[in-house]
């Protein structure tokens, strides 16, 4: 499994374009790895013949995973493929120290392992027998199927998804209940599996915390129409200046463009802002680069090109990845906000609603009508504090009010 991107840990393998015993020159397209809201096309290196599969189509695993052998060459065994030889004194149980740390590193609970070693002891095939990918283990704890019943179909017994699939199957349904209407049962594709492990791990790993603020779109509706009668380049959208209000906002808080990646935080040179894109096969994010330091009428080519190739399939590795903050707006469908969920490895996303029409009292009491977009700011707890992030949403609804700052350079701090 190849690395695309600096904080990618795995991959999900959805295609294969060639068949075990076939013969494929350098160049050939191998097979097809989605990540980051993209598909990447892999190419052979070299000239050679495939000759086992390892990983197949549908598996997410982790960056380094063999997922292939070669005629030509032996590839290393998966990960978790070998584990230790056995724990390494005969009061080595299950209640061991060692014992303990050797089920943690292969993500077993005790309940699931049955030693067969003299003694007690833990043997290095108690872990093997409960080797799975980790899709596999992501639909079983879903499904409630229990992996020490499952028999894998992997290379040494490996439990893979299908495997998992096909003993949730085999289980006897209840039949539904009289009052309850008939109910058809649909089997995800391997991309909705993929996004349902990723949103659903986003928001177990990531401490979300939100805000919400809004902002008065007079100044920035009056300034829009103009750029747009002009009839020059592309027309500017109200995502458009979100966009580069983000990235002046990061620009000028060089403290909120990091994220958190393991045990150390990263912090990024430039603001690149993601957006989220619906497309035929489902959400995709293509990255606004550099929106801090360029042009709103460059912001808004670009994300428009970038619309583009993520309405008509593609996307490119480099038009993905990076950036803390992406931006999903649901305006255009009527919802008036939308609390989101952080596209990992980001550490930020603003929700975007419609804008509203209602009566705010103005400086002398009386009722006033205004124009209101309903922004809600999501951030990881982990690398950005509340104070932090209020100011820096507070710095975007001001460019929002104050619009000409969006065509005026980045005032960066001292």
């Amino acid at each position: 499994m190849p690395k695309f991107g600096l904080t990618m840990t795995e991959g999900l393998l959805t295609e294969w374009h060639v068949a075990p015993g076939a013969a494929f020159r350098a160049g050939d397209m191998l097979f097809t790895v989605e990540t980051e809201k993209v598909a990447n096309e892999i190419e052979a290196e070299a000239d050679g013949t495939l000759a086992e599969i390892l990983v197949q189509a549908g598996e997410t695993v982790p960056v380094g995973t063999p997922v292939a052998r070669l005629a030509s060459g032996v590839a290393a065994p998966p990960p978790m493929a070998a584990a230790p030889a056995e724990v390494a004194s005969g009061k080595d149980t299950l209640d061991s120290p060692a014992a303990r740390k050797l089920m943690a590193e292969h993500g077993l609970d005790r309940d699931a392992v049955a030693p067969t070693g003299r003694d007690g002891r833990v043997m290095k095939e108690d872990v093997l027998r409960l080797i799975a990918t980790p899709l596999a283990r992501r639909l079983a704890e879903a499904g409630g199927v229990d992996l020490s019943s499952v028999e894998g179909s992997g290379p040494r017994g490996r439990i893979k998804a299908r495997d998992v699939e096909a003993a949730a199957q085999a289980v006897p349904a209840r039949a539904p209940s009289p009052a309850l209407p008939d109910v058809t049962e649909i089997v995800p594709d391997a991309t909705r599996r993929a996004t349902a492990a990723r949103v659903s791990a986003a928001k177990r790993d990531i401490p979300h915390f939100y805000l919400t603020h809004e902002a008065d779109m007079a100044a920035l509706a009056r300034l829009r129409a103009e750029l747009n009668a002009e009839g020059h380049g592309q027309k500017i959208s109200v995502t458009h200046m979100l966009i580069r209000a983000l990235g002046l906002a990061l620009e000028e808080m060089p403290q909120m463009n990091r994220i958190w990646a393991g045990d150390r935080i990263l912090a990024f040179a430039h603001a690149d802002i993601g957006m989220v894109a619906e497309t035929p096969d489902g959400l995709r994010i293509p990255v606004v680069r550099d929106a801090g330091g360029t042009s709103l009428d460059a912001v808004a080519a670009q994300a428009g090109a970038l619309a583009e190739r993520a309405r008509n399939g593609r996307l490119t590795p480099s038009d993905v990845g990076g950036g803390v903050i992406s931006i999903s707006n649901v305006g255009m469908f009527g919802a008036s906000s939308l609390t989101p969920i952080i596209n990992p490895p980001n550490a930020m996303i603003l929700g975007v609603g419609a804008e509203r029409s209602l009566f705010r009292p103005d400086a002398d009491g009386a009722p006033a009508l205004r124009r209101e977009l309903t922004l809600t700011l999501a951030c990881d707890h982990r690398v950005i504090d509340g104070a932090d992030a209020a100011r820096f949403l507070s710095a975007v609804v001001a460019l929002l009010e104050t619009p000409l700052r969006l065509l005026r350079p980045a005032r960066k701090p001292a």
